[in-house]
């Protein structure tokens, strides 16, 4: 059994009183919630085929929430197997349940509705994903996943149109992280990605303590993609010579890479580290906006073979 130590709980549409009580293992962390009423979700009912996704359309309040779970040294099944159980305890009869390969690979992932990173992160090939229904008007689906180094869980739960219209309604997004968009998406879609929620000191290449959520993210694809080789590509705004801009931003990209062989565990010989300066700016380096935007550390996939 997992530790009963972290839990989300939600009000039944049927019977306000009575409540879906799940539990989480105690490192479980909240990093998202959007609440939208009323409000419609694309509820999958089979695995991806034929270019689609097949879907139910539910309507009602739609509760969409990401936990990030660290340390825990479980896979994706032992994260997903108590989770279905305790909806299944709970009286959710259970639609479509699949794993990775059998809901037709990373394109259901990309059709179906997920909250961006770093709040919820989904592996290429390691993903579980169930949708289940209690009555006509309470719909659940979960979606677990993991990194080298975290698990995380995605519920989004729709309730009956105007049961719990009692409630406070909350219309925008609250995410306590800074997101990253969906580094494994844009990788594989674009060739790079920027880092984007690195943090180094004032003028110097020392990347700031703490963890980083792109770099879990990276971690993680890296680990699924064993074959993978990326360049990590330091870039400064236009503020000082050309020289002492490309010696930092290699520097900086230096600092990254082995921040991701010593605290993620990606082997050096998979990665090479680059500066450019200020040579290939992504914004106008004449307000600070556009120079904050310059000074970035870029990866760049070489290939997955």
């Amino acid at each position: 059994m997992m530790r009963r130590a972290a839990a989300l709980v939600l009000c039944l549409v049927a019977a306000p009183a009575s409540a879906l009580e799940l539990s989480l293992p105690v490192s479980a962390r909240p990093t998202a919630e959007v609440v939208t009423d009323p409000d419609s979700y694309a509820l999958p009912t089979g695995p991806f085929d034929a270019g689609r996704v097949p879907a139910q359309q539910v309507e009602g309040r739609v509760s969409r929430q990401a936990w990030r779970i660290a340390g825990q040294n479980m896979t994706t099944l032992q994260l997903f197997a108590p989770l279905r159980d305790q909806l299944s305890d709970a009286g959710y009869e259970v639609m479509f349940d699949c794993a990775d390969a059998g809901c037709g690979g990373f394109d259901f992932r990309f059709e179906i509705e997920v909250l961006p990173a770093p709040a919820m992160y989904v592996s290429l090939t390691d993903f579980r994903f169930v949708a289940a229904r209690k009555g006509a008007g309470d719909h659940v689906t979960l979606l677990v996943s993991r990194t080298g180094s975290a698990g995380f869980v995605q519920l989004v739960r729709v309730t009956g149109q105007g049961a719990e219209a009692d409630l406070p309604r909350i219309t925008e997004t609250v995410t306590p992280m800074a997101g990253n968009g969906d580094l494994a998406q844009e990788l594989l879609a674009q060739g790079h990605a920027v880092l984007s929620d690195l943090e180094f000191a004032t003028g110097t290449s020392d990347l700031s303590e703490g963890t980083y959520a792109s770099l879990e993210a990276l971690a993680g694809f890296m680990q699924v993609n064993s074959q993978a080789r990326i360049a990590l590509v330091g870039h400064t705004d236009a503020v000082g010579a050309l020289d002492g801009n490309i010696a930092l931003s290699k520097r900086r990209a230096v600092a990254v890479l082995e921040r991701l062989a010593d605290a993620h565990g990606v082997p050096r010989d998979r990665m090479v580290a680059e500066g450019m300066g200020y040579l290939s700016p992504i914004a106008p380096n004449t307000t600070p906006e556009g120079r904050e935007a310059n000074r970035r550390v870029e990866v760049v996939l070489l290939n997955t073979d």
